[in-house]
């Protein structure tokens, strides 16, 4: 399997879509000509107008905790709305709570990071941003796998960079390799991203793996972006942070699914010391500051309350992905690798279909189930594989099952 860019998969696309699309993008930036539409929106959004209709979905698609935000965290932000207006704030976030995410780290890993080097950013996303905005300049590549989640080769081309896809299959369970770095690095390439666990795949890196995917991006003088936002769901194991043996990396997190803040839009980046300047800098002229309200609830999300109610809801997590993981199979999907985090099933189609866009709009009309199609997340047999959000409770997940095998075995 040979990596390709963004760009040169773009030149794959279907004739007539490629054509209405630049039609679309005539009078647009030439950047958006390599970013594509969310694919998955596509269904969700035809799922809200079938539920509008008044005929039940079972909506396995949207990547959300389906748990509600801590109650401690909820009262946190109550009680700053009443107490004091909501204003801006310094753009790397409030000492108070850029103090508790290092305390955090402190706790829960045993790693030292100072509060200067923490940015709080407007959700993951906005961390991501800021990062391809102090690292990428016009031509440059960043390595990432193929599948992965598809708006981190959007932010590489919102900044005029290009994200080279590597395909990686169940034999390195859906994870980048040092070899597989060393491999597909050019003179153009500035740096790595991987997300360990992952969405789509659930998959998680070895803490070994992650340091020579490390060693090798550092002899070639790049830089390791480590998506660890879902730190905190995972099976069987906790996860490692990268920041255990390196202080040169970019780490990304999220108070959106550990803590079931998915709609406050608040993230955290831990930044390397010589991008911290520039980091602030971006952060100011972008948007300022993120919500103020956020931030002060956010405090909250580290009492050792709210911490035992998300643990709670990880024991939850994991009794619903060992039932869907079972069910799936039980009905003739294949996931050679099981999810050991995360909250989604990547789980191959073939034997029902191999256009996997279709299967899953047809499972949504005519079986009222709601999944992603493996399209949105890179092109490595992309049309043979979906992906299953299962953060729903079994009762609902039972029903899903029913209809999905209804569907197929009719």
């Amino acid at each position: 399997m040979v990596a390709l860019t963004w760009s040169e998969n773009k030149l794959n696309m279907d004739d007539a879509v490629r054509t209405e699309n630049i039609k679309n993008l005539a009078n647009q930036a030439k950047r958006l000509e390599h970013i594509e539409p969310f694919h998955v929106m596509r269904i969700i959004t035809r799922a809200m107008e079938i539920q509008a209709s008044g005929v039940d979905v079972v909506n396995l698609a949207v990547g959300e905790p389906d748990f509600p935000t801590p109650s401690l965290i909820v009262d946190a932000a109550v009680n700053a709305l009443k107490a004091d207006s909501m204003r801006y704030l310094p753009a790397l976030g409030r000492d108070e709570l850029r103090e508790a995410i290092s305390q955090w780290y402190q706790q829960k890993y045993a790693i030292h990071v100072p509060k200067e080097r923490i940015a709080v950013t407007t959700g993951s996303s906005g961390a991501l941003l800021l990062t391809m905005g102090v690292l990428v300049s016009p031509g440059d590549e960043i390595l990432m796998s193929d599948p992965s989640y598809p708006c981190n080769r959007n932010f590489v081309s919102t900044m005029e960079g290009a994200s080279t896809l590597i395909p990686v299959g169940p034999e390195t369970s859906y994870q980048l390799t040092a070899e597989l770095v060393e491999k597909n690095w050019t003179d153009r390439t500035v740096g790595v991203m991987v997300a360990s666990p992952s969405n789509p795949t659930g998959t998680m890196i070895e803490h070994d793996v992650l340091r020579d995917i490390h060693r090798v991006v550092q002899a070639n003088a790049g830089t390791l972006i480590v998506d660890e936002i879902y730190h905190g769901i995972t099976y069987g194991q906790d996860a490692a942070s990268a920041l255990d043996f390196a202080d040169d990396v970019f780490v990304i997190n999220s108070f959106s699914k550990f803590f079931s803040m998915t709609g406050w839009r608040l993230g955290w980046a831990v930044v390397p010391d010589r991008f911290i300047n520039s980091f602030e800098t971006l952060a100011q002229n972008l948007y300022i500051s993120s919500p103020d309200v956020a931030q002060k609830a956010a405090v909250a999300a580290f009492h050792p309350d709210s911490i035992k109610e998300c643990n709670l809801y990880r024991s939850r997590y994991q009794e619903q992905r060992d039932y869907l993981v079972t069910e799936l199979k039980n009905i003739g999907f294949r996931i050679p690798v099981e999810p050991t985090g995360a909250i989604y099933i990547y789980a191959d189609c073939s034997e029902f279909s191999n256009d996997s866009f279709q299967f899953c709009q047809d499972l949504l009309e005519k079986a009222g189930v709601a999944i992603a199609p493996g399209l949105d997340f890179g092109f490595n047999q992309a049309n043979q594989h979906v992906r299953f959000s299962f953060p729903k409770p079994v009762s609902i997940l039972t029903e899903g099952v029913r209809r999905i095998r209804a569907h197929l075995y009719q």
